[in-house]
């Protein structure tokens, strides 16, 4: 005889076997795709949503593709790593047809190790908003065009979602945490900048120098032109980055565009634990009087400044 209880039972049972599957990334799916995976996918999932981040969106992307500009997900010109209004990232998750179990590939055009940058900031963004399958398409949309994949000239609308994200802070590291873990020395702290701007030597917006207490891993090792180098050698340049390990690990640039970067080979790849992002980075941490490593002299800041400024006339 069958109860109305073991009835219960088998109901709960196949709803959340439904649910799972409904919300399981499709096959082939990973956090970093090769073009002909994506295109793989593309076939067979109809529901995956392809952001075109950086690029002109109007002269060619994927087919299907929706244009949503990077600047949408950055915040106002004093300093572009911060943290829009969840309100306001709400709207623009809600205008792409974005639901948590929506799932999104994010291109940039792949001009360079930089551009990546960009598709690497917005799927941080997602992620915190609580876009559970995100993936990022390894070498933009030039390596889709590379590989002879059709593009498209069509722009792409979308039926609006009402997804309401709630954020989560924890693949983001604050300012204010970040001042204690300083105080404390309880962080692995990466520069991500190239190595003149650790040094002190360059400076894009507020003092040069950088956080005390960071090393630096500039995010450009990373890659081979404008694509990530096979994980094999990701995995040794890390093993091979000689600042200790530490309970957590916080990436950090001038504006959490090319920290970004760090943050998702680190965290998504290489499944580093407890890895954030400090989204306001160096812009914000250096506006205020707060304890800096590798800071040069006025004399030296002003006399490398005026340098650079002659190079630039003679394209040096």
């Amino acid at each position: 005889m069958i109860t109305s209880r073991y009835l219960r039972v088998v109901l709960a049972t196949t709803l959340t076997l439904f649910s799972s599957l409904a919300l399981a990334a499709p096959q082939g799916w990973s956090r970093l795709l090769e073009a002909a995976e994506l295109s793989a996918i593309l076939q067979n999932a109809p529901q995956v949503r392809v952001l075109h981040v950086t690029g002109d969106y109007a002269a060619g992307h994927i087919p299907g593709a929706v244009a949503a500009p990077y600047p949408q997900f950055r915040g106002p010109q004093e300093n572009p790593g911060q943290l829009r209004d969840v309100s306001e990232l709400t709207a623009t998750v809600q205008t792409l047809g974005i639901s948590a179990d929506t799932p999104v590939v994010v291109v940039h055009q792949g001009s360079n190790a930089s551009d990546f940058g960009a598709a690497a900031r917005v799927y941080w963004t997602l992620k915190s908003l609580g876009v559970q399958d995100l993936a990022i398409l390894n070498g933009g949309f030039a390596a889709w065009t590379g590989a002879n994949l059709p593009s498209s000239t069509e722009a792409s609308t979308v039926a609006a979602s009402s997804f309401a994200p709630q954020w989560s802070n924890d693949w983001r590291a604050t300012t204010e945490e970040i001042e204690a873990l300083v105080a404390e020395g309880s962080a692995r702290l990466i520069d991500a900048r190239p190595q003149t701007f650790f040094e002190g030597l360059q400076a894009s917006s507020g003092r040069p120098g950088t956080i005390r207490g960071a090393g630096n891993l500039a995010f450009e090792t990373f890659f081979e032109g404008s694509r990530v180098k096979p994980q094999a050698q990701v995995s040794s340049i890390l093993a091979s980055y000689p600042q200790q390990s530490a309970p957590m690990t916080v990436s950090f640039c001038n504006t959490g565009h090319q920290a970004a970067v760090n943050w998702f080979i680190m965290s998504e790849l290489q499944n580093v634990p407890n890895t954030r992002l400090y989204a306001e980075s160096m812009t914000e941490w250096s506006l205020a009087d707060r304890p800096m490593d590798n800071q040069p002299s006025r004399l030296t800041h002003y006399w490398q400044m005026t340098t650079d400024w002659v190079g630039t006339l003679f394209g040096a």
